[in-house]
């Protein structure tokens, strides 16, 4: 009888796969020493995989490539990166070695942009997308940042004020593009996104707002769906419509010669993840060409915003099993030395599912668990409607330690959970590692920040203030 749980894997999975391999009982992810990690900085840690953010963008950019080539289809594709999905300076640095350009959703992200600059990282030729809802900061250092020279600065109008707003700051002509309200699938709990401007009314602003208006060209139209690029009934009906208010705008707006379908590709969710990446790239290519061929316009240059794609996959978590709760006659909980809503935040809040599996061990015989972490709150846990299918683990010994991972955790969990800042019960922030590959191509690591400490917390709070 396979009750190992190597067994319990290869029985359910294709294993090994392209990022995981196992090496006598224990993991390895891209060739990385999982249990080495802990033995060096212990559990719970947090690392990022700087390789695999520039591995995705090359991806995306071949895909797109060979659909360009396979259409021969005359517009050009343009690469951007979603600051939001991940902030940090490592990310950057890495994504930004790849001839990519810069997507922006508030005021601070200008910031980051300008000490870019400043570094030599990005130059004066690169698109810098600013979308979402801008209020006075933002209008101020988007204009900042055009007045001082970057043409490729482009505010995507979210809402009828914008363009004023930005007219009164900036000195010179300058471009811009107008987001599509886009009509969100039923499921939602409203009917059309909050963001954009609504499919109807786009070419009258045009007409109203940017025609006439020596100072400003409309250079981009901006198309995003919240549940991403996917091969549905929903999706291709409104890239359809986008296509429509695209061909209406061209014939009205000379200048306009992008179309910006934003971010969306899926990441890896489970060892059962499957997606066509490249059919979907060369089909989007061919609907936007025949769209425009049987209307008589030229087609846009493809610009995307991928976010999640270019730095989720790069990320990964490591816990310690701490203890078992056998709390009735089925359910055994095993709990982890973290906590589940402060480390991996969309776990709890949008039930989001991550690959997970045994670090170690994995010649031990298995059990059914559930994962509880350690603060007091109900939520704090990840169980098998979040894992898809339920939990096995190889089985608790007290003497034996084990270890799980979460993979592909890269994109938003540390700005949601709040890095550097209070988490929740006053649960410390783990160690963060970066990963990296020399010029000979091996593996280096080194200390991105600390685990908290009680002073860092007790400073948060004020308790250092009178003394």
């Amino acid at each position: 009888m396979n009750t190992k749980y190597s067994d319990l894997i290869d029985q359910t999975y294709y294993f090994p796969q392209e990022e995981f391999s196992l090496e006598g009982a224990e993991l390895k992810f891209h060739d990385i020493d999982l249990m080495e990690l802990v033995k060096k900085y212990g559990a719970p840690l947090k690392f990022t995989y700087l390789p695999k953010i520039s591995q995705n963008i090359n991806r995306a950019k071949g895909w797109f490539k060979s659909a360009i080539d396979n259409h021969d289809y005359k517009g050009t594709y343009n690469y951007c990166y979603c600051t939001k999905s991940s902030h940090f300076e490592h990310v950057l640095n890495e994504a930004l070695k790849n001839d990519i350009h810069i997507e922006t959703s508030s005021a601070f992200d200008i910031n980051i942009v300008e000490k870019l600059k400043k570094a030599g990282k990005i130059s004066d030729d690169r698109w810098v997308i600013c979308n979402g809802f801008k209020r006075d900061q933002y209008i101020e250092n988007i204009s900042r940042l055009l007045n001082g020279g970057h043409k490729n600065c482009l505010p995507i109008i979210d809402n009828y004020e914008e363009l004023d707003l930005l007219s009164e700051r900036i000195n010179d002509k300058f471009q811009v593009g107008i987001r599509i309200a886009s009509e969100e699938e039923p499921k939602f709990e409203f009917y059309t996104s909050r963001l954009g401007i609504g499919y109807k009314n786009i070419v009258p602003f045009y007409n109203k707002q940017i025609k006439e208006n020596d100072q400003v060209e409309l250079k981009m139209l901006h198309f995003f769906i919240n549940t991403g690029i996917r091969d549905t009934a929903y999706y291709w009906n409104e890239l359809n419509k986008c296509l429509k208010v695209y061909i209406a705008l061209k014939k009205v707006a000379p200048h306009l010669d992008s179309l910006n379908i934003g971010g969306g590709f899926p990441i890896k969710n489970s060892l059962h993840f499957e997606y066509d990446y490249a059919y979907m790239v060369d089909e989007i290519v061919n609907q936007i060409k025949m769209t425009c061929e049987e209307a008589g316009v030229d087609v846009p240059n493809i610009f995307t915003e991928f976010g999640s794609f270019t730095v989720g996959e790069s990320g990964g978590a490591i816990y310690e099993v701490l203890y078992q709760k056998q709390q009735n006659d089925r359910e055994k909980w095993n709990m982890i030395n973290s906590s589940f809503i402060t480390t991996l935040p969309d776990t709890w809040a949008i039930s989001k599912k991550f690959v997970m599996l045994a670090v170690n061990r994995w010649n031990d015989e298995y059990e059914r668990v559930l994962l509880g972490g350690l603060t007091c709150d109900s939520d704090d846990y990840y169980n098998s409607e979040q894992h898809t299918n339920a939990i096995y683990l190889p089985k608790f010994k007290k003497e034996k330690p084990l270890y799980i991972g979460f993979f592909n955790t890269g994109a938003y969990q540390d700005t949601i959970g709040g890095f550097g800042g209070l988490q929740h019960c006053l649960i410390p922030q783990p160690k963060h590692i970066l990963i990296d590959r020399d010029e000979n191509g091996e593996l280096t690591t080194r200390l991105f920040s600390e685990q908290q400490n009680h002073e860092d917390m007790l400073s948060i709070l004020g308790y250092d203030k009178n003394n």
